[in-house]
């Protein structure tokens, strides 16, 4: 029964987080409409599902991690009732922010549910020095210091493609025709080459492209291949930085047996599987709702978060690739002076309650199952 039950409990854990993960990796490349929704689901999917591949060589100090050792008890860490519970804390703390359309921290559920179901299972046996020093530092400082790098290094690229000569900007893109358009003193908008004026609705359909190119090649093209080489950057390291945080808890338990390459491969699935049903709140939250953003400024947030991830990732330290993507998209948000700081609010509160809504929920899970 507890196979079962166990195996259930990771199944949600696995597609809760892909629901809530994996559009991160492609939010700006969506936002700055360098693809379709589509298109970019199916981005972040290929590379979620190499980056969870590579995580079987590349992630084994950050797996080792959340397996609970050092935070519970050798007894609780081999009763099935423990690792079902945190699944199911977790995954049910990450379905409900899937379905609100706020971003959170699957990191920061699974902690919360290790705590929760620590506690439930064995008041006293939880480690507290450890769950500070090695999980939850590590995921305080990250958001910050990826909101400062791509604070710092944006205006640092922008400098450097005008004084390539690259301009942006707006245009009205009419099949494969590109119009560039003059923005009046009155906000209107007019073609530079007919001098015609846009109404508001055509207006809407302008996007801000780069001019120019550099040693020959097109500055637009080089910027979109940029921002997709980015995304799929990004997107792989979140399947490399995931996917064993949730193969951890098949393996924390010696006494339920569980072939690593199978699970590995459900894992993944899942995460893919979740992402690819239930990804539309999140493509709007973090595509559209954050901040108006071009290509230029999306590729610089990618490259910033999945460095830091990857980076992380290989060194076993615990970062919550949605505080680090989402705290470069605010870096770049608070630079142009177009964020929505009310959504920025609402997703930052979010964060803050996702560690004590998982423990609450996997601490119920626990004593539920205790009852029986």
């Amino acid at each position: 029964m507890m196979y079962v039950l166990l195996a259930l409990a990771t199944l949600l854990l696995s597609y809760a987080n892909g629901a809530n993960d994996n559009f991160k990796a492609v939010a700006t490349i969506y936002g700055s409409s360098t693809l379709s929704y589509r298109r970019a689901l199916a981005l972040a999917t290929v590379a979620q599902i190499l980056g969870s591949i590579a995580s079987v060589v590349l992630a084994g100090a950050l797996l080792a991690k959340f397996t609970g050792q050092g935070l519970v008890g050798p007894d609780t860490l081999a009763d099935g009732r423990f690792i079902v519970a945190v699944a199911l804390g977790a995954g049910a703390t990450v379905l409900l922010a899937t379905r609100i359309g706020l971003p959170i921290s699957t990191t920061h559920s699974i902690i919360g549910g290790l705590v929760g179901a620590g506690v439930a299972l064995s008041p006293n046996g939880v480690a507290w020095a450890s769950l500070g020093a090695v999980f939850l530092l590590p995921l305080l400082i990250s958001p910050f210091l990826a909101f400062a790098i791509a604070a710092t290094l944006y205006p640092m690229a922008r400098h450097v493609r005008r004084r390539l000569g690259i301009d942006e900007v707006t245009c009205l893109c009419v099949g494969k025709e590109v119009a560039p358009v003059a923005i009046t003193s009155d906000g209107a908008l007019v073609v530079t080459k007919t001098g015609l004026s846009l109404t508001v609705e055509q207006a809407q359909n302008c996007q801000r492209r780069y001019s120019g190119s550099v040693l020959g090649i097109s500055a637009q093209g080089a910027i979109d291949s940029l921002h997709l080489t980015s995304g799929l950057s990004l997107g792989f390291a979140r399947g490399l930085n995931d996917t064993p945080k949730i193969m951890a808890l098949l393996l924390a338990s010696g006494s339920i047996g569980v072939n690593p390459s199978l699970g590995l491969v459900v894992v993944a699935v899942m995460m893919a599987l979740g992402g690819i049903l239930h990804s539309r709140r999140m493509a709007i939250t973090l595509g559209q709702r954050i901040t108006e953003m071009n290509r230029g400024q999306g590729f610089v947030a990618n490259i910033v978060a999945s460095a830091l991830v990857i980076g992380a990732t290989l060194l076993g330290s615990p970062v919550s690739t949605t505080h680090v993507a989402t705290g470069s998209i605010f870096g770049i948000g608070l630079w142009t002076r177009r964020a929505h700081w009310g959504v920025v609010g609402q997703i930052v509160a979010a964060w803050i309650v996702t560690l004590p809504i998982a423990a609450l929920l996997a601490s119920l899970a626990a004593i539920t199952l205790k009852a029986f």
